[in-house]
Parts: C-alpha cells; sequence; structure tokens
C-alpha cells in the first residue's frame, strides 16, 4: 500500500460484507487494502447451480479489480491470511505483512462437521467456487460410471444423492438435483433409469427451512416430496462413508454422493489472532461491530457473533452487507473524533428456491409461496449479481432450462482434484463464507 498519508484502513475478505464496507469508504480520505485469497468475487447464493450444471463458474464469479475500477482509493492483494498481529496492527499472510490503522475482518466460516466421522473426508462442501466445480465433476462423473455399471445395487448407489442439512441450501441443492436427473440426464442418458436415482435430504429438525415459518417449510417438504425428493426430519448422522451414509437411528442410505450443508464455525484465524470467540468460533463483538479491547478493529458478516432482540443474528448476506456498511461508518466516525454508533440490523426478509416455478419467501411479515416467491426469488438473484456480463448470462441460462428444460453446464472440467472438504480447509482451518440461508436480498 502506497504511503499517502491517509490512514490504512485493511479488508480482510472480498466477499459481499467486505465489498459493501470497500464501497462505502469510496468517498473518504483513507487508502483502502482489500485482502483476498482469490481475485474474484463468487456469488455464493448461485453456487448451488454451478454444482448442478444449470451456470458455468465463470457466471457466479467476478473480478475483484474489475469492481475496484469505481472505487480509486482501494487496492487489491491476492494473498492468504494467515493471522493479524493486533499489537503490532499487521496483517500476516503468506506474502508480504499488510499494516493498518483500522481493519475490517470479514473471512466468514469454515465448515463444521459436528464431530461426524468420515464428514471431512467423505462430504462435499459448497462454499467456494473449487468446491462447486469439484462437486459437479463428481455429479456428473458417477453417472458416467453408472452408465457402464452392470451390477444394478452399485450403478442405483452410483446415482443416489444424500444432502445433510435442510436449511435454504439444502433445499435448493436438493430440488437442483432432482430437475437435473429428470431433466438433461434423463434424456442423455438413455440406458439409465433415473426412476430408480434416490436424492435424500437429511435434517435434525422437526421441519424444513427451520428459521422460516412453518407454513414455508411444509409447503417446501410437499414440493419436494413431489419431485421426488425423500425427505427424512429429525434424523441425526452418525458417520459417513464413500457410499454410504449411516443415521443414529441405525438407517443406511446409499449414496455415492453426500453434500454437507449443516454446520458452520468461525474462521480459525481469529482465534488464531488472539480474539474473543464465541459460539463455534464466531468472534464475540461489541454492539458497534468493534472487537473487545480493540476498537481499530471491526468483525461483520458470519464472522461476527452479534446479537439483536435476544438472539445471534442470522449468517446471511444481508447481514454481512449491512455489517460493512455500518462499520465504513463508524471508521469515519473515528476518524472525525466521534463515537461509533451501535449497528442494528434491518430484516429484509429470506426466501429459497424449490425448483421450476416454486419457492418460498418472508419479507416483512408476510410469506410468500410458489410462482410469486419464484419470480421474486430470480428478480433479486439478477439484481444482486456482481456485471453486466454476468446478468445477461445467467438469465439466458435461465430461460434455456425454463423453456426446454436443458443445462447448460453438463461437463466435466478438467481441473486440479480437490478433495470434498478441501484438504487445504482442513489442514490450515480457512474457508469461505457460509450460506446457510439466503435472503430477500441475498449474499
Amino acid at each position: 500500500m502506497a504511503d499517502s498519508g491517509n490512514p490504512r484502513v485493511v479488508i480482510a475478505g472480498a466477499g459481499f460484507g467486505g465489498l459493501s464496507a470497500a464501497r462505502a469508504l469510496s468517498r473518504s480520505r483513507v487508502d483502502v487494502m482489500i485482502v483476498d485469497r482469490n481475485n474474484y468475487h463468487t456469488f455464493l447464493p448461485l453456487l448451488y447451480q454451478v454444482a448442478a450444471g444449470e451456470l458455468e463458474p465463470g457466471d457466479v464469479a467476478y473480478p475483484v479489480r474489475t469492481i475496484l475500477r469505481k472505487i480509486p482509493n482501494a487496492r487489491f492483494a491476492m494473498a492468504e491470511v494467515e493471522r493479524v498481529d493486533l499489537a503490532g496492527r499487521v496483517v500476516e499472510t503468506d506474502g508480504p505483512d499488510i499494516p493498518y490503522d483500522f481493519l475490517i475482518l470479514a473471512t466468514g466460516t469454515v465448515d463444521y462437521f459436528l464431530r461426524v466421522p468420515g464428514g471431512p473426508e467423505h462430504a462435499f462442501s459448497l462454499k467456494t467456487l473449487e468446491e462447486g466445480i469439484a462437486l459437479r465433476n463428481h455429479i456428473l462423473g458417477c453417472v458416467e460410471r453408472a452408465d457402464h455399471e452392470p451390477d444394478a445395487e452399485n450403478r442405483q448407489s452410483l446415482v443416489s444423492f444424500a444432502i445433510v442439512g435442510g436449511g435454504p441450501t439444502g433445499v435448493e441443492t436438493a430440488g437442483a438435483l432432482a430437475e437435473l436427473m429428470q431433466g438433461p440426464l434423463a434424456k442423455d442418458c438413455r440406458n439409465l433409469d433415473f426412476d430408480q436415482a434416490r436424492i435424500v435430504l437429511i435434517e435434525a429438525t422437526a421441519a424444513l427451512l427451520p428459521t422460516l415459518p412453518e407454513p414455508l417449510g411444509v409447503y417446501a417438504e410437499k414440493r419436494l416430496r413431489e419431485m421426488g425428493v425423500e425427505v427424512r426430519l429429525e434424523s441425526l448422522v452418525d458417520r459417513i462413508m464413500p457410499d454410504l451414509v449411516y443415521l443414529q437411528d441405525g438407517t443406511e442410505i446409499p449414496a455415492c454422493t453426500t453434500v454437507w450443508a449443516a454446520g458452520v464455525q468461525g474462521d480459525p484465524q481469529a482465534e488464531a489472532s488472539g480474539l474473543p470467540a464465541a459460539h463455534r468460533g464466531r468472534v464475540a463483538v461489541l454492539p458497534t461491530l468493534q472487537a473487545p479491547d480493540h476498537p481499530e478493529v471491526y468483525v461483520i458478516g458470519d464472522l461476527a457473533h452479534f446479537e439483536q432482540d435476544g438472539s445471534p443474528l442470522a449468517m446471511v448476506a444481508q447481514v454481512a452487507m449491512q455489517g460493512g456498511v455500518a462499520a465504513a461508518q463508524n471508521i469515519q466516525r473515528q476518524l472525525a473524533g466521534q463515537e461509533p454508533l451501535p449497528f442494528r440490523y434491518k430484516d429484509r426478509g429470506t426466501m429459497a428456491t424449490i425448483g421450476r416455478n416454486q419457492a418460498v419467501a418472508y419479507a416483512y411479515g408476510r410469506t410468500f409461496t410458489g410462482f410469486p416467491a419464484w419470480l421474486l426469488w430470480l428478480s433479486i438473484h439478477l439484481f444482486y449479481l456482481i456485471g453486466f456480463r454476468n446478468r445477461l448470462l445467467v438469465m439466458i441460462n435461465w430461460a434455456r432450462h425454463y423453456f426446454f428444460r436443458e443445462h447448460a453446464a453438463c461437463r466435466i472440467l478438467p481441473s486440479e482434484q480437490v478433495p470434498p472438504a478441501r484438504a487445504a480447509q482442513r489442514d490450515s482451518g480457512r474457508g469461505a463464507s457460509a450460506d446457510d440461508e439466503e435472503q430477500v436480498a441475498p449474499e
């Protein structure tokens, strides 16, 4: 970062929270440095569509440097944040150390497998673009193997899927896989009987979408069952094997693909830096989003444990975006010699799509289901998707899928093998932001 004499604000993480903070600081007399392990921003709410072959990876990724063209005081560094030296006010990376006067931590969460044996080794995650591509390659590879598998039992296992977690991510992934099996793959793989394909959605509580009003969860369950998805409520996973999922009630679910959409925990680098940890490693922040005893450090988004009206805020996009703006405004107040203001989250609602013409939404105290909710879901996601090209391509691919029931990206891409839960994540504890829920204004 060039020494212009202006205060230096470092933002760790180029997700929705970090970019919102950078935009809010664009007119301030500060130098902003965004640090991220990738040089692109991933639109996480549509990552499951990459895994299901509905969208290309490039449709949900946008270069960070292109985003920063309209923020003249912002720069970008592609680096892995390893820890923060709070006393020295330095962000330590796998490259050069980056000093700061103010720091905004927006590094998100990593998967938490609830101590389920075999979870990190055999379950696929949907937190990064690499994982979305790896899951798609695996799904299509299983179908290709099943097309020439002589043993009926092995063939059915290859086209069987277990999804752990009945929140929006799990519901959307289950619906997308059902449409993939019943649509383009059924037409292309004529030797396979996809009526034998099995998609099992496993939820620990008594209803799907447990954070939404109960009627929406009931509606989602009904629609998924109509699409051929087997929904198992009040079911806990005991262990995960490469081709089997064992439940605690003794049930065995043959499945060569297990998708983990259940638990997350805070990025371990925050605790390694000495920041106070709350539930599952998230940082317990002050009402102003500042870290205790460090007024120059702000923690936002999924990494922050912030309670409002007696309950912790959900790990969703709008919380991160509003938190990024609030942190930027409080930094400006500090520079002006004023006290930071408490953060107050304004809930704009939550939504999830189930499949063709089917979705659920809760906004401003009202519930929506079916086609109106589906149109709302489409509109909001297109609006918040970054980049005109990406919006155009996504809209074209959605139209192709809607009118012709064709997927745009049913291809196994040549890529480096990425283990389901990513060996790098297991070794270093690093990962990307969680997307357990989607909002009316999504991540």
